[in-house]
């Protein structure tokens, strides 16, 4: 399994760092994009709705964005170790720019929602590839680099995303939220196609050697991708997905439709299992949860998914009905930890180099565990400052815990399984997210509905904002929903310590010099 580079390494020493620089701003142009997509819309929705109608189902403007670029990621990881890198983010890119395309020229809101779909099936791609190109294009030693400089461009993208997708509504049209992307991704597509080069992998040399000797004929392209695995894991991953996403907001979770989804997605998940065992070059092969490293660091950072999901989601209706702030100063207090979180991932290098990977995640969780359970005890109703420090602090936590499983994990395979690994672990994540939000909802609509008699759940109370402040009643509501929140999300994070501590080895595996 060794580990092929592009290919700067035979020309000259200045044309290989202009050709690798040029590539970095290709992919830092294409994971803004997929992070922008994913809140932008968010903003825009009363201009969106007040144009095309459908306000019942403009929810799935996010919900099926999301969905198609969770349940695409492994897919798009085999694909890359397939067939390369450049063609699966060439294709990618342009399957997510025609999709910004269509989206611009939406004629009504089932229209738009189906062409977000499209578009979160490119943006599958950007995600994966993106992340298994750095690892490619750094030896080891200066991944935290690069892996820093695309956590930064994620952070900043998904915070600006909602000011960039209201100013534009406000002031131009909301069509151009999509057509901005065009320029954008278009001078990415240029730079990748123009410098990204991959060698011809010693693997496909001799696949192709062994296929000749026994008289087949040249390799087709797709002959050896499992695509009846892909299908089922596609539809797997949509059904439950849809399950989770939808249960407790468009119906009830013991209603019919609930229960029918969720049997639906286990007996697609067993026709998954089947169809990968028997498959050759499975889309999800087994080892990733065999390896005790890929299955601990898959197992880890779904439980971060869950963590996220209580600043991200809940902080904000927190920030204005329980402290009184308005939606601007309200998201500041969400967006500091975006400014300590690349940073400390950036500096988690100087640790995990003197403590290994493993030890190093453990000391940025634990800590990130004590953050969660400190905001309970924030006083009520508290002032601004007391929460934005704990959101800067559990950036910093993170940023140790985060980077160095990603870049520990990348470096114990080799390049023909690292675009399948790498979408393993953020397959994982996203959907721990996805399972985040449904169950923090129901816990937090529980506990406003135990707390106001049954009137209100948390999407009636964000609503209200709008028309002014918070009676005091909802106000203790909210402050007990969101402090039960936090100590779910700090279960989670406790969650996370122990996967680590019991399943990951003390030392990752890493293949070759750990210099390289």
């Amino acid at each position: 399994m060794g580990d092929a580079r592009p290919a700067t390494r035979h020309t000259a020493p200045g044309t290989a760092t202009r050709r690798r620089g040029a590539v970095v701003a290709a992919l830092m142009l294409s994971m803004a994009l997929a992070a922008l997509d994913s809140t932008i819309v968010s903003t825009a929705v009363p201009q969106i709705v007040g144009d095309l109608g459908g306000f019942s189902v403009f929810s799935w403007l996010f919900s099926g964005y999301l969905l198609a670029v969770t349940v695409t990621l492994p897919v798009y990881g085999k694909l890359s170790d397939t067939f390369g890198r450049k063609p699966v983010l060439v294709a990618g890119t342009v399957v997510f720019l025609l999709g910004s395309l269509l989206c611009a020229l939406a004629w009504n809101m089932g229209a738009l929602i189906a062409f977000r779909i499209v578009q979160g099936l490119g943006g599958g791609a950007l995600q994966g590839t993106v992340q298994t190109l750095a690892a490619d294009l750094y030896p080891l030693r200066e991944r935290p680099k690069i892996q820093s400089k695309l956590s930064t461009v994620w952070a900043v993208s998904a915070v600006a995303g909602p000011g960039v997708g209201g100013v534009l509504a406000a002031y131009a049209d909301w069509r151009w939220i999509f057509l901005v992307n065009l320029p954008i991704g278009a001078v990415a597509l240029w730079l990748i196609v123009r410098h990204l080069h991959e060698p011809e992998r010693e693997s496909t040399k001799r696949e192709s050697a062994e296929r000749e000797s026994a008289g087949a004929s040249p390799a087709r392209a797709g002959a050896g991708v499992d695509w009846a695995g892909a299908l089922a894991v596609f539809a797997c991953g949509g059904v439950l997905l849809t399950a989770l996403v939808q249960g407790g907001v468009a119906w009830p979770w013991r209603s019919a439709p609930s229960l029918a989804l969720f049997a639906a997605g286990l007996a697609l998940a067993a026709l998954v299992v089947v169809i990968e065992r028997r498959a050759a070059q499975p889309i999800i092969p087994g080892w990733v949860w065999r390896r005790r490293t890929i299955a601990a660091v898959n197992l880890a950072l779904g439980a971060l998914g869950l963590v996220m999901v209580a600043p991200t989601v809940f902080l904000p209706t927190y920030a204005q009905a329980v402290l009184g702030l308005d939606p601007v100063t309200a998201g500041f207090v969400l967006s500091v930890w975006t400014l300590s979180w690349p940073l400390s991932a950036a500096l988690s290098q100087h640790v995990y180099r003197r403590i290994g990977f493993r030890d190093t995640a453990l000391l940025g969780i634990g800590a990130a565990t004590l953050v969660l359970l400190a905001f309970p005890f924030l006083p009520y109703p508290g002032q601004a400052w007391q929460p934005t420090v704990l959101m800067l602090v559990l950036g910093a936590t993170l940023g140790l815990f985060q980077l160095p499983l990603l870049v520990g994990v990348q470096s114990t395979v080799g390049w023909s399984e690292r675009g399948t690994t790498t979408a393993s672990v953020l397959f994982c994540r996203q959907t721990g997210q996805t399972v985040g939000a449904s169950v923090f909802g129901a816990v937090a609509n529980g506990v406003l509905a135990a707390r106001l008699g049954g009137a209100g759940d948390l999407d009636s109370v964000t609503r209200a904002l709008d028309a002014g402040p918070a009676p005091e009643a909802t106000r203790h509501a909210v402050a007990d929903a969101v402090h039960a929140v936090y100590l779910g999300a700090s279960c989670a994070a406790a969650l996370a310590f122990l996967v680590l501590l019991c399943v990951a080895p003390r030392r990752f595996p890493v293949l070759g010099n750990p210099d390289d």
